[in-house]
C-alpha cells in the first residue's frame, strides 16, 4: 500500500500507469506494476512437488508457495483462524513489493480469479494469469491418502475443486504424466510466454 508522503494525513495513493499518486495533492512515486502468476491446483495435484524445479526454471521471477504465510497468519489472527481473503491479499502485496525490482511473481496456491478480483492490492497488479495443476482424481486420492496422517484428506472435496478449476482455469498442466521437472519445465514456457 502506498501513503501519501506529503500529506499530514495518511492518504491512500492510487495507481496510474507505473505511478502511485495522492488523489489530494497530486504527489506521486514509482510504483511499477507487472503481472502476477498463479498455479493454482487442488490439494495433492503437485505444487510442492514442482516448486523447486520452478524456482530454478524462473531464475527471473520470484517463486512463493502461498503456504508459508499461514503459519504467521494463524499466530497473527485471533482465535487462530486464517483470514482468508487478508492472507491472499498480502500476497498480492508481496507481489507489487517484487514488482518494485522489476521482478514478476509466481504463487503457487489454490487460489482462484474470483478471491483475487476484490481485494484492496488487486489494484497494483496488472493481469493475473492463472494455470491449474492436475492430475486424474484416483492419483490425488492416493496422493492424499499417502500424507503424514496429521495432514487433511477430504478427497471428495479436493476432487470436487479439482473438477472446478478444470471447467475455468485455461491452462491445465499435467502432473500424472511425467516428473515434477518436466510439469515445471511447462510452467515456465507458460510463464516465459506472457513476459515475452
Amino acid at each position: 500500500m502506498h501513503y501519501c508522503q506529503r500529506c499530514d494525513d495518511p492518504i491512500v495513493m492510487a495507481p496510474q500507469d507505473d505511478l502511485a499518486v495522492c488523489p489530494d495533492c497530486g504527489a506521486t512515486e514509482q510504483a511499477r506494476r507487472l503481472p502476477l502468476f498463479v498455479v493454482t491446483g487442488a490439494s495433492a495435484s503437485g505444487k510442492t512437488a514442482v516448486f523447486p524445479h520452478l524456482v530454478a526454471a524462473l531464475t527471473d521471477c520470484v517463486v512463493f508457495d502461498v503456504d508459508w504465510l499461514i503459519g504467521p497468519f494463524q499466530r497473527a489472527c485471533e482465535f487462530g483462524e486464517v483470514d482468508w481473503p487478508a492472507l491472499r491479499d498480502a500476497w498480492l502485496t508481496i507481489a507489487h513489493g517484487a514488482a518494485q525490482s522489476a521482478r514478476p511473481t509466481v504463487l503457487l496456491g489454490p487460489f482462484t480469479e474470483a478471491q483475487l478480483d476484490e481485494l484492496p492490492s488487486r489494484r497494483w497488479i496488472t493481469d493475473i494469469h492463472f494455470a491449474a495443476l492436475d492430475c486424474a482424481d484416483d492419483v490425488r486420492a492416493a496422493r492424499l491418502n499417502a500424507r503424514a496422517r496429521w495432514r487433511e484428506r477430504e478427497i471428495d472435496r479436493h476432487n470436487a475443486f479439482a473438477a472446478y478449476l478444470r471447467a475455468t482455469v485455461p491452462t491445465l498442466i499435467r502432473t500424472d504424466d511425467g516428473t515434477p521437472h518436466e510439469s515445471a519445465n511447462r510452467l515456465a514456457t507458460w510463464v516465459n510466454t506472457h513476459l515475452a
